[in-house]
């Protein structure tokens, strides 16, 4: 048997297959030379990849602080919990530790092994994962001794992956960047304590596109120095990813936690959601706190939830929402509701359709079934708008944000101050920092303009998304409908919520989601709208490798 089968059988056995030392199995690195030539001849030019693995990091590391743990978890052990949590929601999840037939500490155990069985074999890793929390399973055990006093939320106990540009101590928040390698802030996001008051359990930090996907031109969706290439768990080196929350929306897939938080400027929660069938929801800006999350643009940047199911993705709006003094957009949400979303029916409701969505397959299907439930389906052609300047306005934010945030969130030792600091930082070693270049980075570095400058700019361009959407009022709609990303940007400078629920494959496996957007400050009906058509269509499948 060669070495890299051996790696991949005891990694999926560690119970009875531990070394002769008593350890368990290491992640090796490989020459990935035959699978680099391999994707070559890939249809989609950005996924013929430079490189798969991270050269900046070693797995193995994010497995120390469990080694005792996960050395005496058994196989039987992980199969007897597999369905009690595999797909599960977080009130199901929440009614198997009121019976006693689940703890928090054996859940999070549970996600613990499934990233390590997964992601130290060769044949299935996702790089998915950046850093895991050391603290995880002692903050676990906390939660189970204390649940018959602090649980009051379905979030308590909840193990949450983040996306790597939020700040959450005690790790590193990198943005997958290598020149932010050591970046260990002084506290944790905004968006992080609400989930800890919560109770919430951060599990870890996921990969992403690096800098959120605002840093090289061209290059592949999920790559990062810091995490490598985030790979598709439908697909692997075969579909994209998605980005730039390409860790977690990957992550939530293949179920190596309850669920995870991602962020968007422009399609960076709804493209990866889409394309990895999870239920992704991008904000109205202002409802979640930005404070403590490494930014593209302050006029567009918000975070927000990935899940496996509506009901779950409710339940963290729920506990993120809330107003934060030191975020400029930030305002005081109405509460969100995850009670009732299962009674919640399409009947009635006018939703928009752009035609130019009609013709796909799924799309049909769907619109087929919503009309059967009592959904009102209006087509329509969107104005043609002006969104010209929109690149320029990451690129001005961009620019005077970064500087903010490493000021204010970052750690007080780190040797940058600029974007400028960080291409400098990068050209000394271009193969190992920047393989697909910096040429973003080099555009935003050479930006001229203020934020006030840019401005009046800023504002038509904000009204030039409202009007493409001039058919809510015209056409008295509750939603449009769209496919995964298709309309992000115009969603984003409108300051429009959205939200991707899965609706099905096609015939080469490829998942897709229908998105709905609503004007601003409606996430309650983005959730009601998206829990119907999911009851409507359970379109959502495990992926087959991670069964």
């Amino acid at each position: 048997m060669r070495t890299v089968n051996f790696l991949f059988f005891i990694g999926f056995f560690l119970s009875s297959c531990h070394t002769e030392e008593g350890r368990l199995a290491q992640w090796v690195a490989y020459d990935e030379t035959e699978e680099l030539q391999a994707n070559q001849e890939h249809p989609v030019k950005r996924m013929r990849y430079k490189r798969i693995q991270s050269q900046h990091s070693d797995r193995n590391t994010f497995f120390i602080p469990f080694k005792e743990a996960l050395f005496q978890f058994t196989e039987s052990e992980y199969e007897r919990l597999k369905p009690l949590i595999l797909e599960q929601d977080m009130l199901r999840i929440q009614e198997h530790v009121q019976q006693g037939s689940l703890t928090y500490e054996q859940l999070t155990l549970f996600y613990l092994y499934r990233i390590y069985r997964f992601e130290t074999a060769r044949d299935t890793y996702l790089n998915a994962i950046i850093a895991l929390n050391p603290e995880v399973l002692e903050q676990a055990r906390m939660r189970d001794q204390n649940r018959a006093q602090e649980l009051s939320h379905p979030l308590y106990g909840m193990p949450i992956l983040l996306k790597d540009n939020i700040n959450a101590l005690p790790m590193a928040t990198t943005a997958g960047a290598a020149a932010f390698k050591d970046n260990i802030p002084s506290d944790d996001a905004f968006l992080v304590k609400r989930l800890k008051a919560k109770g919430a359990l951060i599990l870890g930090k996921v990969n992403l596109s690096e800098w959120a996907y605002y840093f090289c031109q061209g290059c592949p969706l999920g790559y990062s120095a810091m995490g490598g290439q985030t790979l598709n768990p439908y697909g692997r080196k075969t579909f994209e990813s998605g980005g730039s929350s390409s860790g977690s929306g990957v992550a939530v897939a293949a179920n190596y936690a309850m669920a995870a938080i991602g962020s968007e400027t422009s399609g960076s929660i709804l493209s990866p959601s889409g394309k990895n069938s999870v239920v992704g929801l991008k904000p109205t800006i202002g409802a979640v706190s930005r404070s403590g999350v490494v930014p593209i643009s302050s006029t567009l940047d918000t975070a927000g939830p990935m899940t496996k199911n509506v009901v779950d993705n409710a339940i963290l709006m729920n506990a993120l929402v809330g107003e934060d003094p030191t975020d400029s957009y930030s305002f005081k949400s109405k509460p969100i509701f995850y009670q009732g979303l299962d009674t919640v029916s399409l009947k009635g409701k006018r939703l928009g359709i752009f035609t130019a969505f009609e013709k796909d397959s799924l799309m049909q299907l769907s619109l087929k079934k919503m009309k059967a439930a009592g959904a009102e389906i209006i087509s329509f052609d969107p104005p043609e708008v002006d969104l010209q300047n929109f690149r320029r306005l990451l690129d001005v934010d961009m620019r005077s944000d970064l500087p903010k945030y490493i000021k204010n969130h970052a750690a007080q030792n780190l040797p940058f101050d600029s974007v400028q600091d960080v291409v400098a930082f990068n050209k000394k070693d271009t193969l190992l920092h920047a393989p697909y270049g910096q040429g973003i980075f080099l555009r935003i570095a050479q930006e001229t303009l203020s934020q006030e400058e840019f401005k009046s700019e800023k504002e038509r361009l904000m009204q030039q998304a409202k009007i493409y959407f001039q058919a809510f009022k015209a056409l008295d709609l509750d939603a449009v409908i769209s496919i995964d990303n298709s309309t992000a940007s115009y969603a984003a400078a409108a300051h429009y919520p959205a939200l991707g629920v899965p609706m099905g494959y096609l015939s080469n496996g490829q998942p897709k989601n229908l998105t709905f957007i609503v004007p601003s400050k409606h996430e309650q009906l983005l959730l009601e709208l998206g829990a119907a058509f999911e009851r409507l269509t359970q379109a959502r499948k495990l992926p087959e490798l991670f069964q």
